[in-house]
């Protein structure tokens, strides 16, 4: 089968063995594949957890069909249209966990259903699991115009928050914020953005940071956030080192969690995929909680795909087909 594959020459499409699905393992047909962050790091070379380096197949997250279940596997039968993450996504055919994967809503189609899987399984851990956002409170996402930002601005929404602050350092992306839950547009590479959320907030400093940037605005995060509020650490766009004020962080007594999907296990990850079925499925597929695509591309121009991603200029998912 065809797959997009790290080698010695780079990212390219190549021929691989069409894997067969053992223990809990569902064989997915691939029809659609979301483009993520961390695959353009893949792309050259770089690890992502376990993952990455040549000989891999790239890709984390795709819709499609099943095709063949493994002898453990539960909840879905062959033919049945499901979107989900893991590993070698990029190909015609991908191996996905039984717990790591959704029932496609019928009033969607699979370039859409493949925008969803990292994003709401990133950001319902983030905001509603550790971020324990309650009905009525203040957040802020750091780097929102991400597509897993968009998805987190509207699960703030979704969840009753009422004050949802965006940031993003382009001004068009920035622009277009409001059409996605956010209150207050900022721009975090702006140094007087802290006092812009301290007088939304009555100079309280909002209950909620979701943070995908981390290393510069660690501090001033730590600064926009109100005493005894919490900061999810999802990211690093912004760097995997800064300085960071220990003694503000103590004074302000701010619970600070870093989350992460490369170390969980399987089961960590079940259960995260149940929470979002439980909590949100309902807006899933009634189309509250959805994702823009920026564009799609036909698998053959996946180069392509990847270029537009990296020249930044985006907003929502790309998409490749197959």
């Amino acid at each position: 089968m065809k797959a997009y594959v790290y080698g010695a020459n780079g990212a390219e499409i190549a021929d691989v063995a069409k894997p067969s699905p053992k223990g809990t393992q569902v064989l997915v047909k691939v029809h659609a594949c979301g483009l993520n962050r961390a695959d353009l790091g893949m792309t050259k070379g770089h690890v992502h957890g376990a993952a990455g380096g040549v000989g891999t197949v790239l890709g984390m997250e795709w819709a499609g069909e099943v095709a063949e279940l493994g002898p453990d596997a539960k909840g879905v039968k062959v033919g049945d249209k499901i979107m989900g993450s893991g590993g070698a996504a990029f190909a015609e055919y991908t191996l996905a966990d039984h717990g790591r994967l959704f029932r496609a809503p019928s009033n969607m189609n699979f370039e859409e259903a493949a925008t969803l899987p990292v994003a709401l399984a990133t950001m319902h851990n983030a905001v509603v699991t550790n971020g324990a956002l309650q009905k009525g409170q203040t957040v802020l996402i750091q780097g929102a115009s991400s597509g897993v930002g968009l998805m987190a601005m509207q699960i703030a929404k979704f969840k009753g928050a009422k004050l949802v602050i965006g940031s993003s350092t382009d001004a068009t992306r920035r622009g277009r914020l409001k059409e996605f839950g956010a209150d207050l547009a900022i721009d975090s590479s702006d140094p007087g953005w802290v006092d812009q959320v301290l007088k939304a907030t009555g100079g309280e400093g909002v209950d909620l940071i979701v943070d995908q940037v981390s290393g510069r605005v660690a501090n001033q995060n730590l600064a926009a956030t109100k005493v005894k509020g919490r900061i999810v650490n999802v990211g690093r766009l912004g760097g995997t080192h800064g300085d960071f004020n220990f003694d503000l962080h103590a004074a302000r007594r701010i619970t600070y969690v870093g989350v992460t999907f490369r170390t969980r296990t399987i089961e960590e990850v079940r259960e995260i995929f149940d929470e979002v079925r439980k909590d949100i499925w309902g807006a899933v597929e009634s189309r509250k909680l959805q994702l823009p695509i920026d564009k799609v591309y036909p698998f053959a121009e996946i180069g392509k795909a990847f270029e537009h991603m990296e020249a930044n200029k985006h907003l929502g998912k790309i998409v490749v087909t197959l």
